[in-house]
């Protein structure tokens, strides 16, 4: 099994007849995605590799109700219309990949998100694989990349970061284990799903037996998991690397959400709060692999 996507999701790609909207259909499609359609207002008529383009996400699903996810690339100033198109269409996944999109915007989107009973992952996310069912944005790159990387297995990953949630499947790959899903959540200062809710998901998947989440300074997401933790919500081992340890206050570690503030935030109070609530907490990428052999001795890999 996996969590979010599998061999049964179905795609609607909104603006995916830009530069890179025709990317990252291309390369969903070559890592086996089934993308039902693609979503430009004015443009409804087109097709790009065969899929046909419409001008609204519920002109889409009425031509291809089995369309259940959608991938949102458009400017970060459209984000906010485009994901409210999808979530009252009735599409219940959508992938928010744009950037830096204002608060306010976050915050409308999450909250009718909520509403409808949808999952929202973003904004700034870079992707969600399963590897060997689906994938839905950018995560793992050319297919060449990816297919290196990504191999099926028993351990789940949550990270806020693109690259480094490659590094370590690449990492778990070498060491044997492999991965279920990968979820990049998103860099942002606010984002649609958190750490804790995706735990509660793996803690329900029977093929995932340890998650390994990359955190760093900023937010609040580590903290909201290791609370799931001490409240028995997650019981699976949770191997966790926060990096950004040697910033200082106010100093911006890359994403937009990567930022202490008012004393709170930092790398070495998340990593004190995840090892009391009983986390695994790592201190370089090389040790991850090693924690999960401990962890989880004997397990049964699936990769290939």
């Amino acid at each position: 099994m996996a969590i979010l996507i599998d061999e049964n999701t179905r795609v609607c790609v909104q603006g995916m007849t830009g530069r890179e909207g025709r990317l990252r259909t291309g390369l969903m499609v070559q890592a086996g995605t089934v993308v039902c359609a693609g979503v430009t207002p004015g443009r409804r008529g087109e097709s790009f590799q065969g899929i046909p383009v419409y001008d609204t996400v519920r002109e889409a699903c009425e031509h291809h109700p089995e369309i259940n996810a959608s991938f949102i690339l458009v400017p970060a100033g459209l984000a906010k219309e485009a994901a409210f198109e999808a979530i009252d269409a009735g599409v219940k996944t959508i992938l928010f990949m744009p950037e830096r999109v204002p608060q306010q915007d976050t915050m409308a989107v999450i909250a009718f998100a909520r509403e409808r009973g949808c999952l929202f992952i973003g904004p700034n996310s870079p992707g969600i694989l399963s590897p060997g069912k689906a994938t839905l944005g950018g995560l793992g790159g050319r297919i060449e990349m990816m297919n290196t990387a990504f191999k099926p297995g028993p351990v789940g990953i949550i990270s806020r970061s693109g690259g480094n949630t490659m590094t370590i499947a690449y990492y778990l790959t070498k060491a044997g284990y492999g991965t279920s899903t990968a979820v990049g959540v998103g860099g942002d200062g606010f984002i649609g799903t958190t750490w804790a809710t995706l735990l509660e998901k793996f803690e329900a998947d029977p093929q995932t037996q340890a998650v390994v989440c990359y955190g760093e300074i900023g937010g609040s997401n580590e903290e909201g998991a290791a609370d799931l933790l001490r409240r028995g919500g997650f019981t699976k081992p949770l191997i966790a690397y926060i990096g950004g340890r040697y910033a200082r206050e106010g100093m911006r570690f890359g994403h937009a959400g990567a930022v202490i503030s008012a004393g709170r935030g930092s790398a070495e109070d998340k990593r004190a709060d995840l090892r009391d609530a009983g986390a695994i907490v790592v201190d370089h990428f090389d040790d991850i692999a090693t924690a999960v052999a401990a962890a989880i001795p004997g397990a049964v890999s699936h990769a290939v």
